[in-house]
């Protein structure tokens, strides 16, 4: 089974109004180099166990890891995620790339994605990922509606969508992802069915599209309980998703996962990875991994991170074994193909339809989950109710 390895890179132009995630604002170009060198030591220093390389209770640190790396752990993709990590210097990524490479055997047809937002990047510096490797773009365009981009606070406009796009196109990249966001206070339906005949007609070969979650310690959070915007509308998000799933469909691009659509061939290998428990070893301020059997987590303060790195070479602060067989059932639902019941006896050593018995008839009952060719699924309704169908089985 070959693994992926994902970096973490948390600096951004600003801070956005909905974003959770481990981020900084980027203010000090010697911190950003500061921070990248903590990652290229924690890349060679302490790369994560294999499968079975690492009993309970040892620490992180692998002593042994490039003789263990031999024995079938070769990596086919790699993702910086952020953040924003479009926004350091060429120079800085190829360092990272290096890292890897002098760990890791990566295949000669890996993927390698970056995450890039509008008015981040020149021509130049496309050019120059493109020549590193990166032949994938995660590209944050959210909305081509200028009025809720700043309620956003993208920090960007449309027009730099746009042109960010042509850039990438002219620099070479053609798998190109677009991620936009339905369900945005005061967006309309119609704002909506622009927003996908825009990213429709510029055919980007992925689309990954979310309805918008409040995290309570963000901003747009703080301003929906103050009555400054209005609170998401759960209904018309639902109607959103719905005509989501129709002009995609039209339009040639094939749904293999709740909230991603991709041209045949388009699938992002590297985020299947997690829907599929495959290992995934990550690095960075707040990089999560998965060795198959246990999980565990960096620190998510990016400074506190960069001096555990520069002391210990180490960063991880949550280790645990993972719930294999409830997180399969939870993952794998979130795929369009849904679970291979009998894959899943033969791997858990229990039936999932007779353990669940009278649980899944209410379900199925209700048309959120149905059973087609020897797989439990979801149902077109049942992926509005994911999180309640996946409770089931926690």
């Amino acid at each position: 089974m070959q693994a992926g390895v994902y970096l973490h890179i948390p600096f951004c132009k600003s801070q956005c109004s909905y974003c959770d995630f481990a981020t900084d604002v980027y203010r000090d170009s010697g911190a950003v180099e500061r921070y990248v060198d903590a990652l290229c030591r924690e890349i060679k220093s302490e790369p994560p166990a294999l499968v079975g390389g690492r009993t309970s209770g040892e620490p992180h640190r692998n002593t042994n890891w490039p003789a263990a790396n031999a024995a079938g752990s070769d990596i086919d993709t790699v993702y910086f995620g952020g953040g924003t990590p479009s926004l350091i210097d060429p120079e800085q990524v190829e360092k990272i790339i290096d890292s890897v490479f002098s760990v890791f055997s990566v295949a000669d047809s890996a993927e390698i994605t970056m995450e890039m937002n509008p008015a981040t990047v020149t021509p130049e510096k496309l050019a120059a990922f493109r020549e590193l490797g990166i032949n994938r773009a995660s590209f944050g365009v959210q909305t081509f509606n200028d009025r809720d981009l700043k309620l956003l606070a993208r920090g960007h406009n449309a027009n730099d969508a746009r042109n960010t796009f042509k850039m990438l196109r002219e620099a070479g990249f053609d798998n190109v992802s677009f991620d936009l966001i339905a369900g945005l206070p005061g967006q309309t339906m119609d704002d909506w069915k622009v927003n996908l005949d825009e990213a429709i007609k510029m055919s980007p070969e992925h689309i990954s599209l979310y309805l918008l979650e409040i995290h309570e310690s963000t901003p747009l959070a703080e301003q929906i309980r103050s009555g400054r915007r209005t609170p998401i509308d759960e209904e018309l998000a639902a109607e959103m998703y719905e005509v989501m799933l129709d002009r995609l469909a039209a339009s040639g691009y094939e749904q293999y996962e709740i909230s991603n659509f991709s041209k045949p061939g388009f699938e992002s290998r590297h985020n299947t990875k997690y829907w599929q428990l495959e290992p995934v070893y990550g690095f960075g301020v707040s990089a999560h991994s998965f060795d198959g059997q246990e999980r565990y987590a960096n620190e998510r303060d990016t400074e506190r991170y960069v001096e555990m790195i520069e002391t210990d070479a180490s960063a991880e602060v949550m280790r645990e074994v993972a719930h294999l067989a409830s997180e399969f059932v939870f993952l794998g639902l979130r795929m369009q193909n849904g679970i291979d019941l009998k894959g899943f006896a033969e791997k858990f050593g229990f039936d999932l339809m007779e353990k669940y018995n009278d649980e899944l008839a209410e379900i199925i009952d209700s048309g959120l989950i149905e059973t087609a060719n020897g797989n439990l699924r979801l149902t077109r309704k049942g992926k509005l109710f994911s999180n309640e169908v996946s409770a089931v089985f926690v």
